[in-house]
C-alpha cells in the first residue's frame, strides 16, 4: 500500500526547481564555451552562463538561510558514529539488494528524509561543491580579485581548474541525482513529489 509524506513545502519546490534549471543552464553552456558541444554563439554562452550563476547565487543563499529559519537543516545533520558503515549498507542496496527486490534498509519517515548515502552526497554537494563552484565562477567573473599565483601556480589557472572540476562534480551528481528519482514507489513518483510536496513510500 502507498503512503505519502508531505517532505516538500513551496519553498523547497520553487527552490528546488530553480536550482535543477540554472545548474542545467550552467552545464550546457559550460560545455559549449570549453568544448563547442552545443551551437551556442560564445558570446550568448558567456552571458547565460554568467546570468545563470548570478541566479544560482541568489537562490542557493535563499535555501542557505531558509534552511536554519525553517528547521529544514535538521535533515543534513550527521552523526558520525558508524554514520560511514550505514552509508556502505546503503551502497550495497543500491548496486545489490534493489535489484533483488529488498527492502530498503533505511526507509524514510517525517523525522528521516534521506537514507545515510544521500545525507553524504547532498551535504557534499550543497555545502562544498557548490560553494566551491560559485566562490570560483565569482573569482572568474571578477578575475582582478584573484591572487597572481598560489604555490607557484598562476591564481587565474587554479581558480579555472577549481571551477572545472567542481563544475564537472555538480554534472555527475545531477546525472545520478535524476537516475535515482526514477528509484521509487513508481518510476514517476519521485518527479511527481517536487510538484505536489507529497513522497510516495511502500
Amino acid at each position: 500500500m502507498t503512503q505519502k509524506i508531505f517532505f516538500y513545502p513551496i519553498w523547497l519546490r520553487i527552490w528546488h526547481m530553480t536550482n535543477a534549471l540554472m545548474f542545467l543552464l550552467l552545464i550546457i553552456t559550460g560545455l559549449s564555451m570549453q568544448y563547442s558541444v552545443f551551437s551556442i554563439r560564445f558570446d550568448y554562452a558567456v552571458s547565460i552562463h554568467n546570468i545563470s550563476g548570478i541566479i544560482l547565487s541568489l537562490s542557493y543563499l535563499i535555501y542557505f538561510i531558509a534552511n536554519f529559519i525553517t528547521g529544514n537543516l535538521k535533515y543534513y545533520t550527521i552523526k558520525f558514529d558508524g554514520f560511514f558503515k550505514r552509508v556502505m549498507i546503503q551502497f550495497r542496496f543500491y548496486t545489490v539488494g534493489i535489484f533483488k527486490q529488498e527492502k530498503a534498509p533505511f526507509p524514510l519517515t517525517t523525522k528521516k528524509k534521506f537514507n545515510p548515502l544521500q545525507k553524504f552526497t547532498y551535504v557534499g554537494m550543497m555545502y562544498i561543491i557548490v560553494p566551491l563552484i560559485l566562490i570560483s565562477g565569482y573569482a572568474m567573473l571578477f578575475p582582478q580579485v584573484i591572487y597572481n599565483r598560489v604555490f607557484g601556480i598562476p591564481g587565474i589557472v587554479l581558480t579555472d581548474l577549481v571551477h572545472v572540476i567542481t563544475g564537472f562534480l555538480g554534472s555527475i551528481f545531477m546525472i545520478i541525482h535524476v537516475y535515482f528519482c526514477t528509484i521509487g514507489a513508481k518510476p514517476s513518483s519521485n518527479f511527481k513529489s517536487i510538484i505536489t510536496g507529497y513522497h510516495e513510500i511502500e
